[in-house]
This record gives structure tokens, sequence and C-alpha cells, in this order.
């Protein structure tokens, strides 16, 4: 069974990290900001690993299966229903991003990385809402 102060401290993290790129990022800035580049890569980044946390807790203590990658993941905590399909698909994409970013997999693309933030927080936001749910 998973400590539940840990899952509710990695949900609170991912927030912070939120919190910090909707106040502090500037992603038009991105392209000629090697700063601002390197403060979103590095704070999506973290949040993404910390919901990968959660998630690798919620298979686990649900008893979903041995999944093969952190993709995977996602896709069980759909297919148990306690994210949607269509959010688990996104998830399983910002894992994929989180590895580009870790490991520098052909560079990162500053579209990419421009879109995650100005669109793509919310799906963060509602994977924190889904595993409160999941894991009071």
């Amino acid at each position: 069974m998973t400590d539940p102060q840990l899952v509710a401290k990695k949900l609170a993290f991912i927030e912070t990290c939120l919190q910090d790129l909707r106040r502090l990022a500037r992603p038009e800035l991105i392209d000629s900001d090697v700063r601002e580049e390197r403060f979103i890569e590095h704070t999506l980044q973290v949040a993404i690993q910390a919901a990968l946390d959660v998630a690798s807790h919620l298979v686990s203590d649900r008893r979903l299966g041995e999944p093969r990658t952190n993709r995977e993941l996602f896709e069980r905590l759909g297919r148990a229903g306690i994210v949607s399909s269509e959010l688990a698909s996104t998830l399983g994409d910002m894992a994929g991003f989180r590895n580009v970013l870790v490991h520098g997999y052909a560079g990162v693309d500053l579209g990419v990385l421009r879109d995650v933030v100005e669109n793509h927080l919310v799906d963060l936001d509602a994977f924190v809402a889904a595993a409160r749910r999941a894991h009071p």
C-alpha cells in the first residue's frame, strides 16, 4: 500500500510547478531567452515526473498490472476509469515529451514546449484532481 502522504506531497508539488509556470513562465520568449527555455523545460520535466510517480503508485495500489513503459502507466489508469481515455492519451504524450526533455532526443521542439505551457497545463490539473479522487 502506498503512503497517502507521499502521494499527497507529489500532487501538491505538481500544483506548485503549475502555479510557477502560470505565474512566471513567459513562453513567448523561449526562442530568444535560454533561461526562459530552461526554466520551462525543467519545471515541466519535474511536474511530469511527479505525475508519473503518482500514476505508478495508483497502478500498483489498484493492482492494474506491470506497465512496460511510462505511457502505459496512464493507459492503465484510463482503462481502469481513473482518468478518461482522452486524458490518458494526452498524459501518455506528456510522458514521451518528458523523455525528450530528459534525454534530449533530437533536441526539444520549442513550438511543442510553448504549446504544452500555453495549452496543456490543464491536463496536469485534471490528472491531479483524478488522482485525488482515486487516492483520497
